[in-house]
């Protein structure tokens, strides 16, 4: 069962941990996010499909291409990516093999309307080889003044 990735390409390319993790080489953003993709396997298994969807028109000078990779790269033309990808949920054929990726949430309303599995741009971008970060374990023992401070906040919040 392969899979069909549908990516907001802007809303990867703002987000903070996207310009953590890019080849800072690469001066396209654009290009950037097709290598990290590939460097990273961030789509999995070689079968899974990747479909990029950017506002606008592409650029002729360096225009992005797959470049080898299970990428495509979509521009939206005249209508803004959001409805691009709006478009492309409704015409899946599998909407439990798509993945909508972006952090829109109308897009992700959107999606699940369709029975379309979400990613947000955090958990699609990060990978096994990452460092994680901590998890507080249900054992952990939080100190009397990390406890008293937590009961004073939950006392403005529920009874003020």
């Amino acid at each position: 069962m392969s899979l069909q990735y549908i990516i907001d390409g802007y809303n990867i390319t703002n987000h903070p941990l996207f310009k953590e993790r890019i080849n800072k080489k690469i001066k396209d953003h654009k290009l950037a996010l097709l290598e990290l993709i590939k460097r990273e396997k961030l789509s999995g298994s070689p079968r899974n499909k990747i479909t990029v969807v950017f506002d606008g028109y592409p650029d002729t000078r360096d225009n992005p291409t797959s470049g080898g990779t299970e990428c495509c790269v979509v521009f939206s033309r005249k209508e803004t990516a959001d409805e691009r990808i709006k478009k492309m949920v409704e015409n899946s054929g599998n909407p439990k093999n798509t993945v909508v990726v972006s952090d829109d949430k109308q897009i992700r309303f959107f999606a699940r309307a369709y029975a379309v599995r979400c990613s947000s741009v955090e958990e699609f971008i990060k990978c096994k080889g990452m460092p994680q970060r901590k998890e507080i374990s249900p054992d952990s023992e939080l100190s009397y003044s990390q406890m008293h401070a937590i009961n004073q906040e939950l006392k403005k919040l529920w009874l003020e």
